[in-house]
């Protein structure tokens, strides 16, 4: 992987991003940004109301997103992120067109139990179906690797670096 390239940890709630994306950044000594602090406060509340951001939602979410990561190119970073459609990835490709993505996935009760241990965080656990629903798992044209959320964050963020490191 080219040290300057963009990366986006991706997956549904709870599969471990945010943790996974900062260790990841401190293991490849670049940039992390959390893709939460650019959602709106409408978008929050939506989501802490239980409601399902639609496309119309993401669409500005994406854009910031996309900017930053366009902002990092030539430095490197890692940004978590959902990117839970091919459209919005391609969408965050479209700013940063060398932009990879590291898939976590895994069980969906596993990642039900370790969203349920988490706390104040916005995104209620009766949304995790809807995130499984929309996923669009990364697809053979798309740059990136799909890592599996069993083993210790830690760990995850070692496999992924080394995978990355192989594109």
């Amino acid at each position: 992987m080219e040290a300057d390239r963009v990366v986006v940890v991706m997956g549904v709630s709870g599969a471990g991003k945010s943790v996974v994306g900062e260790l990841l950044a401190a293991e490849l000594d670049v940039a992390y940004a959390e893709a939460d602090a650019f959602h709106p406060a409408a978008n929050i509340a939506k989501m802490a109301f239980g409601t399902p951001l639609d496309d119309e939602d993401r669409w500005p979410w994406l854009e910031a997103i996309g900017e930053w990561a366009k902002e990092q190119e030539g430095h490197g970073g890692v940004v978590s992120c959902s990117a839970l459609k091919r459209a919005y990835r391609d969408r965050l490709r479209a700013a940063a067109p060398g932009i990879a993505f590291i898939h976590l996935s895994g069980d969906r009760d596993l990642i039900a139990e370790r969203q349920a241990a988490r706390e104040d965080h916005f995104m209620p656990s009766s949304l995790l179906d809807s995130q499984f629903a929309t996923l669009e798992p990364l697809e053979s044209d798309e740059l990136g690797i799909t890592v599996d959320v069993t083993p210790t964050p830690k760990e995850i963020a070692t496999q992924a670096a080394a995978r990355l490191r192989e594109l």
